[in-house]
């Protein structure tokens, strides 16, 4: 899944998805249900950030379709645009995806030892092939389409992707000036408690800092 994993370098927000990334890429193979369920658990993950982001309410436990749906309509997409009618065929497929994954679950309804031997063969490689770039490419507009819509400054990235340590030149300057806090047997430098407590604080600092230099 390039294509999404470069979305994700571009939007560190979005670093959670890697782990379900990496078990469909691992199970792709081997257990395909397996690799269906990190699917449609991408589809839903990126839905719901984007509708509690956006302000909108999903019901008790909402069906992916549902949660996509939803994930389009808080973008401004209104059901007479294309955009929404392609959205909502996109998320009936992620609904059947979730319907196939549990077909072929071997932990489903049980099964008989050829049963489980044959699950994987219930699809052919262009069928998965189709689902993963489909899965991908759903996720990918969606958080390049929020991400659009919500652009952040600089500022506001490195708050994201700031390390304590890739700022010891401030560190160092920052303590200088204000030393360490004791309490009670422990002391921390001042940029840690002020990475720690306050990001935009320190990246407001840093920045300050840096452009002084």
């Amino acid at each position: 899944m390039i294509k999404l994993k470069q979305v994700i370098t571009e939007y560190n927000h979005w670093d959670g998805l890697t782990q379900y990334i990496d078990r469909i890429e691992s199970y792709y193979e081997i257990d395909f249900s397996q690799a269906l369920g990190n699917c449609k658990t991408i589809l839903e993950s990126v839905g719901k950030e984007i509708c509690d982001k956006n302000g909108k309410a999903l019901g008790k436990a909402p069906s992916v379709n549902a949660v996509l749906k939803n994930a389009f309509s808080s973008m401004g997409y209104s059901n007479t645009d294309l955009v929404n009618q392609i959205s909502s065929s996109l998320a009936t497929i992620a609904q059947q995806i979730g319907n196939l994954r549990n077909e072929i679950d071997p932990n489903a309804h049980g099964k008989t030892m050829k049963e489980l031997q044959l699950r994987n063969d219930k699809v052919d490689i262009l069928t998965r092939e189709f689902l993963i770039n489909t899965v991908e490419s759903v996720s990918v507009l969606l958080i390049r389409t929020f991400e659009t819509q919500n652009q952040r400054t600089p500022s506001e990235l490195l708050v994201d992707t700031l390390d304590y340590g890739e700022a010891e030149e401030f560190n160092d300057s920052w303590d200088d000036s204000f030393g360490e806090f004791a309490m009670g047997e422990y002391s921390y430098p001042a940029s840690e408690i002020l990475f720690n407590v306050d990001k935009q604080a320190y990246v407001t600092e840093y920045n300050t800092f840096t452009e002084s230099e």
